[in-house]
């Protein structure tokens, strides 16, 4: 290898540059789709229904606070406050739903042979009563390499403890 082939040190500081701006405008990109999905919903969201029909007159509210009551009476703040409050319930559902699948993750995560009957104990759970859950979660989470073992020993030992003693005269 002649030393002309080898990269110069110009050259790995251009590509760290490179796919540090490639990073960080991907990052900006992301944001903007973000903040773009959020205000599209709002705004769409905003059609759907109006607040109240009428303008409320300010001698219903004490002190005139006019400026709270002019964003809280805006179709477009209403359809970010009911966009935000949509996308958490869908989120703690979806963690919830996580939870749930705890113990499908972890016995799949272990390679265990008891997956399938964990998942349809999961399900059963899911749907019948919570008792299967709970065995699920059992099964999922026992070391039964260990239980094995354990069992073997006192297999072993019963067997050992049982044989009739020889006497040597």
């Amino acid at each position: 290898m002649s030393v002309a082939s080898l990269p110069t040190a110009n050259d790995g500081k251009r590509k760290f540059i490179a796919r540090s701006i490639i990073l960080l405008l991907s990052y900006l990109l992301k944001a903007v789709i973000v903040f773009s999905i959020i205000a599209g919903a709002s705004i769409a969201l905003s059609y759907m229904g109006s607040i109240h029909g009428t303008d409320l007159p300010a001698e219903y509210f004490s002190n005139g606070h006019s400026t709270i009551i002019t964003l809280l009476d805006s179709e477009v703040f209403m359809g970010f406050i009911f966009f935000v409050t949509f996308s958490v319930v869908i989120y703690v559902l979806y963690l919830l739903w996580q939870l749930h699948e705890v113990a499908v993750h972890k016995a799949s995560k272990m390679s265990s042979a008891h997956t399938q009957i964990v998942f349809a104990l999961s399900l059963c759970g899911l749907f019948i009563d919570k008792t299967w859950w709970v065995l699920a979660i059992i099964i999922a989470f026992t070391r039964w390499d260990v239980i094995g073992q354990s069992v073997s020993k006192v297999i072993g030992n019963g067997l050992t403890h049982n044989k009739p003693k020889s006497t040597e005269e």
